[in-house]
């Protein structure tokens, strides 16, 4: 059956390894993007860093801490068995704080799957 995996890593630093193992499992194609949970923005509370006249640079400056959000979609059960597994190897104990959040989300339609990079469409 094909699946959605979505895997929030909560230490960007890991995020290579995890990567490197899936792919290494066969894993062929993984979506990445940089993203951050409600918890933390909460958590990052008004600035009262800033000077009295902030430049545009002052504004943007955060010390907010971001995820990765890996996204790939995979055509069995075993693939993905193995994602959790080398996931849960490299992060640790996904039900322990500060490690990351993963689910699997049957897919109906799939277009495009397995279609490489410079292979014609159609």
């Amino acid at each position: 059956m094909t699946q959605l995996v979505v895997f929030i890593v909560d230490d960007p630093e890991d995020c290579g390894d995890v990567l490197d193992a899936w792919e290494a499992i066969g894993v062929t194609g993984v979506t990445i993007l940089e993203s951050s949970g409600l918890g933390r923005l909460r958590g990052i509370g008004m600035r009262d860093d800033l000077p009295l006249m902030p430049s545009i640079e002052d504004l943007f400056e955060n010390e907010e801490v971001r995820h990765r959000t890996l996204l790939s979609v995979v055509d069995s059960d075993d693939k993905v068995d193995k994602m959790i597994a080398e996931a849960q190897r490299i992060i640790g104990d996904l039900d322990e704080g500060h490690t990351g959040f993963l689910f699997v989300v049957p897919v109906t339609r799939v277009y495009g799957l397995g279609r490489k990079r410079g292979d014609p469409v159609g």
